[in-house]
């Protein structure tokens, strides 16, 4: 059989033969360079989409086929897609600017707090407040709120109240924390929005959509594509399979964040280098007449 493959590339003319080892070459380098791989992605069951009766027509591009009347995404798009979204999201963090994950659904809640913690980005996994990005200065005020107690708490202000008082402004600190807490350091509107199942968080989406900020998603089959930036198909109900899918983005972003890190080191070493440079003649100027009026009093002395 490898005889005969052999025979075969012999015959075939230079051309074709070029043409085939550069096919070749190319698709090692894609296979190399994807942040995932086929066989990850279906291990984690990114594949697996919804019941047929429960598809949005605007996915078929990335329905592979349909089995048991369960459809099966295009693993291969999937993985074009992930690198796409996945290059965006480096150069957003790149720039300094941040990314709000936004997860609700029991199954992805820490999965995407892990993630998003680990890169030092904003998210939320909770109820989403509504307005939080089109009324952003009034999610500000409340988070502001819960720094002032927390400021108060270690002041000893707090001290003189009576047992039910501060009960009842503990038990407001903890509602805020446990809506607000992941945004405390959002100080401006994100850049970017990653969602995990576009039709639960539909108020996030439109939300973003209305700001103008690009929105990156993890869409099934019976999910709306068209409002979405960056599509990335697949199963956003298993675990492990937003869990792949994070991977790579927060991958993405640890690196953008760190290349920003060695920009901002470069650019530090360069202005001192300028300062230095621009010092040196400054100094020999001052040291020139200290030379000359040496000069000019041994001189005196000789002559005297």
């Amino acid at each position: 059989m490898k005889a005969g493959l052999e025979d075969i590339l012999c015959r075939m003319p230079p051309y074709m033969l070029a043409a085939r080892i550069k096919k070749k070459v190319n698709n090692t380098k894609n296979k190399d360079m994807s942040r995932t791989n086929f066989d990850q992605l279906l291990q984690a069951g990114c594949h697996f989409g919804h019941l047929r009766r429960k598809w949005n027509p605007a996915m078929a591009p990335y329905i592979f086929m349909e089995r048991k009347g369960i459809h099966i995404i295009d693993l291969h798009k999937t993985v074009a897609k992930v690198d796409e979204a996945a290059e965006a999201l480096k150069q957003i963090a790149k720039q300094g600017k941040r990314i709000l994950f936004v997860a609700t659904k029991k199954q992805a809640k820490d999965v995407v707090a892990e993630k998003a913690a680990s890169v030092n980005m904003p998210y939320v996994i909770e109820r989403w407040p509504g307005g939080m990005l089109t009324n952003f200065p009034t999610i500000r005020k409340a988070v502001k709120k819960m720094t002032n107690i927390d400021k108060l708490m270690n002041d000893g202000t707090f001290a003189n109240l009576s047992k039910r008082e501060l009960l009842q402004v503990t038990r407001q600190r903890a509602k805020l924390e446990k809506n607000l807490g992941s945004i405390a350091d959002l100080t401006r509107l994100p850049s970017a929005l990653f969602v995990v199942d576009v039709m639960k968080e539909a108020i996030a989406v439109k939300e973003a959509k209305r700001l103008g900020i690009p929105v990156f998603a993890m869409i099934d089959t019976n999910s709306n594509p068209r409002d979405i930036d960056f599509v990335i198909p697949a199963n956003d109900d298993a675990k492990d399979s937003i869990e792949v899918v994070l991977t790579a983005c927060c991958a993405a972003i640890a690196e953008g964040l760190e290349e920003r890190k060695v920009e901002k080191a470069d650019e530090k070493a360069a202005a001192e280098q300028t300062e230095e440079t621009a010092r040196a003649p400054k100094k020999a100027r001052k040291e020139e007449p200290k030379a000359e009026a040496e000069d000019t009093k041994e001189d005196t002395n000789e002559e005297a």
